[in-house]
């Protein structure tokens, strides 16, 4: 299933608020991916309200047109444009620089700064993400742990 078939993301009530990582982005775009049909699934929940910061919007689209070329760069780009696209807010820039500092030795890069840092803004508690070892030893601002899908 490409890109272009992903559900529109909106605001749902009731639907608990998840940030998506890189990861899922990449793996759900490339059908010979290993984590393909279990990050598919999950982003297709209609539980879910998806979130996707900018900086991973650039991330993904870099390997997925590095790996699997121009023309699924293009429809990568087409599907994501379906998604809520988050950029950072002014207050984002110093808590991801915190993060970045804090888990230096990770490293936990600027792009999964973002995410954790949209979300705290949002009060998300869900992340997808395949980076499990990261994203479970980050302690969020807002809860005591994000639940990691998939899982």
């Amino acid at each position: 299933m490409s890109p272009a078939t992903w559900r529109p993301s909106s605001r749902r009530i009731g639907a608990l608020i998840a940030i998506v990582d890189a990861g899922p982005l990449y793996a759900a775009a490339d059908l010979d991916d290993a984590d393909h049909d279990r990050c598919l699934d999950v982003l297709q929940r209609r539980d879910l309200q998806l979130l996707v910061p900018v900086m991973v919007v650039a991330e993904a689209t870099y390997f997925v047109g590095m790996r699997l070329g121009a023309r699924a760069e293009a429809a990568f780009l087409r599907g994501v444009g379906r998604l809520e696209i988050e950029a950072p807010a002014p207050e984002d820039w110093e808590r991801m620089a915190e993060l970045v500092e804090r888990y230096g030795d990770f490293p936990l890069g600027g792009t999964d700064a973002s995410v954790i840092a949209l979300a705290e803004r949002t009060g998300a508690p869900v992340v997808i993400t395949l980076d499990h070892r990261h994203f479970a030893a980050v302690k969020p601002r807002h809860r005591p742990a994000f639940e990691l899908l998939p899982a």
